[in-house]
């Protein structure tokens, strides 16, 4: 019989306490951090904390990656050595990178997954990441089901698959925009964002054709109804981003899925959950209510049309209605959804802005806001902080529990306590005790007694009794036999879990092009030696290290043209514009190039 395949759900972990409440939530493995070098800087972590995290996580046999995913330079890589031995040491699972110079390193037996910043598009990539070691790999969000399907045949690495959360516009490890016009690199974790600004689009002829609008800005992915598709492509891990999003966030959206995956679980048995344990959350989740910017699958099944936020880069919530009746200090909604003191409502004002406001008090269809909006009848609104959801949100909102079995025998001079637990993990302890025959039914009291369970992680499926007669055992010592041997279960979960630890197996050395260009982000010594020992000779330093004139800052399949209408393979599109196109943002002037050949956009700085 074939073994069914583990699915992963990963999870976004800012900090230890989002990382635990992910694990509660369903994750099967959260990715936090590094207390430096991560491609998202404010999201650092101590190494306590990670090691904290790891621990509670291994309990449920969830996994721990901890994001080293920056470009370093040649002064920072001691500092990185000893980091990753102390990650090694307590038990990480593996290390999310994108320099190469790592690679190089006296790296202890820990693997080592591909970051998205690697630009994992193509399958010669995929092979040279398998063949350098590397154990999974992150696809660029941009590939669609066919290209991820055809990766997936041609080799042996696991696949890793965003699923929900922000889209960045450019191939990941591929924008440098933000450094050169403020310093701050994308590949060092410090993106300043220039995708989320609003531009204006002209033409040669200063013809303006869009006037300030977030032309570069993209809705949020959301993949739910793509899962199944996604596991028969042949991904085994689903990633949600979000290491800089609240605790709230994470929670929703990580119960979200794992009540997708789990239904999925129970019709496609071939396919199943990558941890211990069953997740039950106290609130009905939903994407929703959660921070995001409208949803789109982006380039999984083609070009979507809808897949730009042109009129703000931020929240826009859930549709709640339509404004119906206006008073002088209130108004109505024609909608299902209930709304609460407290709301945060938006909507799209006259002149094509978002805008938002804050419910003061809700008296039963009228909605009083704290300062009345200029609203029109008709308007359409969303709700992008629901109150009351939020509050539930901030209290303890899920319960995660492993199940066990318990067997309670009889021996020549006590009893014996059996814990099996749903991996088939197992713990016996023996109390010497009389034999007695009880007054009372005593399994009853057996029952409750072993039952409580509440502060450890597991839960009781069944109690199997083998007791000559009806036996006498006082609940002082059933409560201490069983607290003896779900320490023990515990004890043998954490040695199981660690006997199953992959190790890192480095294949043959695969050549690569003789010559790089910045694109390689190749930022340190060690990087270097690592290519050239695998055929390079021409090696371009980094944009960081520098900056190379006259080239692409961004490179995007993202097409301003296919958004605007006027799409140069559509025979009806808008001919309405002479070439170059530029964006303009304040002092910023950039300008727009178009390979129609693939579909693809790159953004260059342009001078005055």
């Amino acid at each position: 019989m074939k073994l069914a395949r583990k699915i992963e759900l990963l999870s976004p972990a800012g900090n230890m306490e989002i990382g635990i409440e992910a694990v509660n939530h369903g994750a099967d493995a959260v990715y936090i951090g590094a207390p430096r070098f991560s491609a998202r800087a404010s999201a650092g972590n101590s190494l306590d904390d990670i090691r904290k995290l790891t621990e509670y996580a291994h309990t449920y046999w969830a996994k721990v990656y901890v994001a080293l995913n920056t470009i370093l330079y040649d002064s920072e890589f001691q500092e990185v050595e000893k980091m990753i031995g102390a990650f090694y040491a307590m038990g990480v699972d593996a290390l999310i990178i994108q320099d190469m110079g790592i690679l190089n390193l006296d790296l202890p037996p820990i693997p080592l997954h591909a970051s998205t910043q690697c630009d994992n598009r193509n399958i010669e990539k995929i092979r040279f990441l398998e063949n350098a070691g590397f154990s999974q790999a992150i696809l660029a969000r941009e590939l669609s089901l066919r290209e991820i399907k055809e990766i997936a045949g041609e080799t042996k690495m696991n696949l890793e698959v965003f699923i929900h959360g922000a889209l960045c516009v450019s191939y990941s490890g591929q924008c440098y925009i933000s450094q050169n016009f403020t310093g701050r690199s994308a590949n060092r974790g410090e993106c300043a964002q220039f995708c989320r600004l609003p531009y204006t689009l002209i033409d040669a002829s200063g013809k303006v054709l869009v006037q300030s609008k977030h032309l570069l800005s993209l809705k949020d992915l959301n993949r739910t109804e793509h899962l199944e598709e996604l596991l028969d492509a042949g991904v085994s891990s689903l990633k949600i981003e979000g290491r800089l999003k609240e605790t709230a966030y994470v929670k929703n959206v990580t119960a979200w899925y794992r009540q997708k995956l789990d239904a999925i679980f129970e019709k496609r048995p071939e396919y199943t959950r990558a941890s211990s344990g069953r997740s039950v959350p106290f609130f009905v989740p939903d994407p929703q209510k959660s921070f995001n910017r409208g949803f789109t699958a982006y380039f999984l099944n083609g070009r979507d049309k809808n897949s730009a936020s042109p009129y703000t880069p931020k929240s826009q919530g859930e549709a709640v209605g339509n404004v119906k009746d206006l008073g002088r200090n209130y108004f109505t909604v024609s909608g299902q959804k209930i709304l609460h003191n407290g709301d945060g409502l938006c909507f799209i004002n006259e002149r094509k802005e978002l805008q938002g406001f804050r419910v003061n008090r809700v008296e039963g269809n009228r909605i009083f806001p704290a300062e009345m909006p200029v609203l029109r009848s008709g308007i359409s609104l969303s709700r992008n902080y629901d109150h009351e959801f939020e509050k539930t949100l901030s209290k303890k909102s899920a319960e995660r529990k492993i199940g066990l079995v318990f067997d309670l025998e009889e021996n020549n001079f006590g009893f014996t306590l059996t814990a099996t637990d749903e991996d088939d993990c197992r713990a016996s302890v023996t109390t010497a005790f009389p034999k007695e025959q009880a007054q009372k039914n005593a399994g009853e009291n057996i029952l409750y007694q072993l039952s409580k369970l509440g502060n450890t992680p597991f839960e009781l499926e069944k109690l199997n009794l083998s007791l000559q007669g009806n036996r006498f055992i006082p609940s002082s010592i059933l409560s201490e036999l069983k607290r003896q041997t779900v320490e023990r279960l515990l004890s043998a979960r954490k040695i199981a879990y660690f006997r199953k630890s992959p190790a890192r197996i480095l294949q043959a050395q695969q050549s690569v092009a003789t010559s790089l260009s910045y694109l390689a982000n190749v930022a340190n010594a060690h990087a270097t030696t690592f290519y050239v020992s695998r055929g390079a000779k021409d090696i371009m330093p980094a944009f960081e290290i520098r900056a190379a004139e006259n080239v692409p800052l961004m490179f995007t399949k993202h097409c301003i043209l296919y958004q605007s209408g006027r799409c140069k393979k559509d025979v009806h599109a808008l001919r309405d514009y002479k070439e170059p196109l530029y964006l303009l943002s304040g002092k910023n002037r950039l300008v727009l190039q178009f390979d129609c050949n693939k579909c693809e956009m790159q953004v260059l700085s342009s001078p005055e």
